[in-house]
C-alpha cells in the first residue's frame, strides 16, 4: 500500500463535473485505454463507490462502447450499505469504520463478485467539508481486486475542496486500475 500527499488540482478548474470528459482530458484518455484493454482481453469491470458518489462509473461509461466491459456500479455512501450491498464484513466496519484500506479492498472484491466482473474497484474516504469518524478531510483509500491477483491498494492524503478531492480520487482510481491492467495481473 502506498501513501502520498497530493494537491488535488490535477483535473483543471472544471473537474469531472463540468464539460464532460473531452478526448484531450487525462481522465478520458485513461478510461478509453481501460475499456480498450478490458475489451481486448474479454474482461469486465465493476465499481463500488463511496466518496466519489458515482463519478468513477460515470467516467468509465463516458467511453463509447463501454458496455462491452463495464458491468455496473454501486454507490454505497452509508456504512450499512457497504455491508448489505457489497458484503463488506460488519466486523471490519465495526472495528475500523468505513474509511479504511481494508474496507476499500472489501468493496472492490464485493463489486467484482456481486456484479460478475473480472475486476472490481472500490473508493472510500472523506471528501469534506468536515472530518468524519476521526479522519481528516482528504483521507482516501482506493483498491482494485482482480480475482486471484492480490488487491492493489492506495492510501492518499489529498488537499483541496470537496470537488477537487473527489475528482482526484477518480483520477487516481483509474490510474491504479490501468497500472494493474498494464501489468496483466488478472
Amino acid at each position: 500500500m502506498s501513501e502520498s500527499r497530493v494537491n488535488a488540482g490535477g483535473l483543471g478548474s472544471g473537474g469531472l463535473g463540468s464539460g464532460g470528459l473531452g478526448s484531450g482530458d487525462r481522465v478520458g484518455a485513461l478510461c478509453e485505454e481501460i475499456i480498450d484493454l478490458l475489451v481486448a482481453r474479454g474482461d469486465t469491470v465493476a465499481v463500488a463507490e463511496s466518496l466519489t458518489g458515482g463519478m468513477l462509473a460515470a467516467a468509465l461509461t463516458g467511453v463509447p462502447g463501454a458496455s462491452a466491459a463495464f458491468r455496473g456500479g454501486v454507490v454505497a455512501y452509508a456504512t450499512d450499505l457497504k455491508a448489505a450491498l457489497l458484503g463488506v464484513p460488519t466486523a471490519l466496519l465495526d472495528r475500523h469504520g468505513a474509511v479504511h484500506p481494508s474496507v476499500a479492498a472489501a468493496m472492490a472484491e464485493g463489486a467484482r463478485l456481486r456484479m460478475g466482473a473480472t475486476v472490481g474497484v472500490g473508493t472510500t474516504g472523506v471528501a469534506g467539508p468536515r472530518p468524519a469518524d476521526g479522519h481528516p478531510v482528504g483521507t482516501v483509500h482506493i483498491a482494485v481486486s482482480a480475482g486471484t491477483a492480490m488487491a492493489a491498494m492506495c492510501t492518499l492524503s489529498l488537499t483541496g475542496d470537496r470537488n477537487r478531492i473527489r475528482c482526484t480520487t477518480v483520477e487516481r482510481a483509474l490510474g491504479l486500475l490501468i497500472c494493474m491492467l498494464r501489468e496483466e495481473r488478472l
